[in-house]
């Protein structure tokens, strides 16, 4: 049976992948994976291919031996793996609970390895690694810090594995769009605070996933960005210095653009 896999599915990119993939990939079927069942549960009323809920919480270790005993049984031939699952807070560290600086470093990373080295068994030449990263991943960002940090982790991690699995004939990519319309911001903005009011262009999850999509596909990068703004600005930031780069960063967060009716709760 051949399968894709994306995590994070009940919601903004992730959901956007399992409607798209099928016009890239031949697959018998989707398991989508997150920890909302009625979500998952959904997307088969929407879904051109079928799909099979897996509800599991990746911030729990539990979850990689409930996957890999699913994978063990079932013996996939798994074509496509998304790793989407990942969340952001933004504010000043003192107010973000120390828990969720950890759950990030957790499910942004921890996860994103477990669930890539859990399933490279199962997939064969031919196969493709897509890991939702970040703009992000690019710079330092004060006030959104550890999640930066993680994504920078992704960056690396993503670039250095798809050279070692050259040899194995399976290609991943990372995938670093800006700033996207997505059900991100509920959690991002749930510290209550104003420290991040600068949104200088937001784009769709459909468009996003669209160009990652055909990135993975039909080109042999190992970076994808969406946008010609937003590739503009990482070559910048691979210019200056990062010191010019966090104080720039800064200024705009005093000039609010954007930044209203991002949550969808």
């Amino acid at each position: 049976m051949k399968i894709a896999v994306v995590t994070g599915a009940s919601s903004g990119m992730g959901r956007e992948f399992v409607l798209q993939l099928p016009g890239f990939v031949q697959v018998d079927e989707i398991w989508v994976i997150a920890r909302r069942e009625e979500a998952l549960m959904a997307l088969k009323n929407i879904s051109r291919v079928p799909v099979r809920p897996v509800v599991l919480d990746l911030c729990d270790s539990a979850a990689f031996a409930q996957y890999q005993q699913l994978l063990e049984q079932e013996k996939p031939d798994v074509k496509l793996l998304v790793n989407a699952a990942g969340f952001g807070k933004f504010g000043s560290f003192e107010n973000i609970p120390l828990q969720d600086e950890l759950n990030m470093i957790e499910l942004n990373c921890k996860a994103l390895v477990a669930m890539t080295r859990l399933t490279l068994p199962y997939m064969k030449k031919g196969s493709h690694i897509l890991q939702l990263d970040s703009l992000s991943a690019f710079q330092p960002v004060p006030y959104i810090t550890t999640y930066g940090a993680t994504k920078a982790f992704v960056l690396s991690y993503s670039r250095a594995m798809n050279r070692e699995l050259k040899k194995s004939g399976i290609r991943m990519m990372a995938m670093n769009p800006g700033w996207v319309k997505t059900e991100f911001f509920n959690h991002a903005f749930q510290t209550g605070t104003n420290e991040v009011q600068y949104f200088d262009r937001l784009y769709e999850a459909a468009d996003v996933v669209a160009t990652g999509l055909k990135d993975l596909y039909r080109t042999k990068k190992d970076v994808s960005i969406h946008g010609l703004p937003v590739r503009n600005q990482v070559r910048l930031v691979k210019l200056l210095p990062h010191s010019l780069v966090m104080k720039i960063w800064l200024t705009q967060q005093k000039k609010p653009k954007n930044n209203t009716g991002l949550t969808t709760e």
